[in-house]
């Protein structure tokens, strides 16, 4: 359960204030908006999606691109490094770790940012997937992630099980 005070006692999005909603929602859009510019224009690599790369990795595998799938290995790993580098400015910096969470991501994206003019596409990508890897620890609670800002399958699940329950008169609005 997180005891963050502007989530209550439950890592429940409904339970968020509409100020933290609206961060969220935000926070959510910027990772697609930077997947999007990535995939666009970065050979089709994602830096949020990590289930596209993962099928892309075996289509390059099962092709023999192994310089594509040495890539995507490499902005998975980024990722993931994003995520523990996250985890711990969280960690360190409890009290202030949203501030601090969205400070390293926008330091990281700007470096990013940077790279691509100098024309480092590879290293920018890199440098993406690491921001949006630790901008999941803006709202991570005590034990997990309370909100995932880069991933979208088990919100669109959740809003699919709501839609039928409301349909079948077995719900509530809440989802």
């Amino acid at each position: 359960m997180s005891r963050d005070p502007e989530i209550g006692e439950s890592d429940d999005v409904t339970r968020y204030n509409k100020r933290t909603i609206l961060l969220a929602v935000f926070l959510a859009a910027l990772a697609g908006y930077v997947d999007a510019l990535a995939f666009l224009s970065g050979k089709s690599y994602f830096v949020s999606f990590m289930s596209g790369n993962s099928t892309r990795l075996g289509t390059s595998l099962a092709e023999g691109k192994l310089a594509a799938a040495g890539m995507i290995v490499g902005l998975i790993l980024a990722f993931v490094i994003g995520v523990v580098l996250g985890a711990t400015v969280r960690t360190r910096l409890n009290r202030h770790h949203r501030a601090a969470s969205i400070s390293v991501v926008a330091l990281i994206l700007v470096v990013a940012a940077i790279s691509h003019s100098l024309g480092n596409v590879d290293l920018s990508l890199l440098l993406c997937a690491l921001a949006m890897g630790s901008e999941n620890a803006v709202f991570q609670g005590d034990k997990e992630a309370g909100v995932g800002l880069t991933y979208m399958t088990g919100a669109l699940v959740k809003v699919g099980q709501g839609i039928s329950e409301q349909l079948t008169g077995k719900g509530s609005w809440r989802w």
